[in-house]
């Protein structure tokens, strides 16, 4: 199974999402049944080790919060973008929850994650060769903004590959909890 921990985007937000999702030479546009806030990458596991990780990820206890997307920006791999993204307002407690769960996954057998966490939302991914206008795309959409939505919850996702893209599957969902609920935890 391919594994990811995820927060899941209400409907209003996916809408503001897709309303920018046009108009950039070479883009592959996320479908907006696939957008999600990642929390972790788990990659490649047996169905044991899944068992573990959701076992793991259920003593996970943060409380509720908000977010808002507040930014574009893209990744870029040897200096070509590969990814345009939504980027999330800084908040202590989507990094707390992060750590949580990273520290959850460590004690299921998951190896630590190499890589600084950037919470983000893909909206958009380049063929190799591609040379988008990103630097205009981006300052005619900017500034940008959608939400603040209530996370409420986190869900472990398996990820299906095929020739369409990948699938989603929700395989368990987390509650978060109230501030005094997560306090007393």
């Amino acid at each position: 199974m391919r594994l990811f921990v995820a927060i899941e985007l209400p409907g209003e937000i996916k809408d503001r999402l897709v309303s920018i999702s046009s108009g950039l030479h070479g883009a592959k546009w996320a479908d907006p049944a696939q957008m999600h806030l990642t929390l972790r990458f788990i990659g490649e596991v047996d169905r044991p080790q899944a068992d573990d990780i959701a076992d793991a990820l259920g003593q996970v206890y943060a409380p509720r919060f908000a977010v808002e997307l507040v930014s574009l920006g893209e990744f870029s791999s040897r200096g070509r973008p590969n990814v345009l993204w939504a980027g999330i307002r800084p908040n202590p407690a989507l990094t707390a929850l992060q750590s949580r769960i990273e520290s959850a996954l460590r004690r299921a057998g998951v190896p630590p994650e190499t890589r600084k966490f950037h919470p983000h939302v893909t909206l958009a991914r380049f063929e190799r060769g591609s040379t988008p206008q990103l630097g205009r795309y981006i300052a005619e959409h900017e500034p940008f903004t959608a939400g603040p939505f209530a996370a409420d919850e986190f869900v472990l996702f398996s990820s299906l590959l095929g020739s369409e893209g990948a699938t989603h599957v929700a395989e368990a969902t987390y509650p978060l909890a109230y501030a005094r609920e997560a306090a007393a935890e």
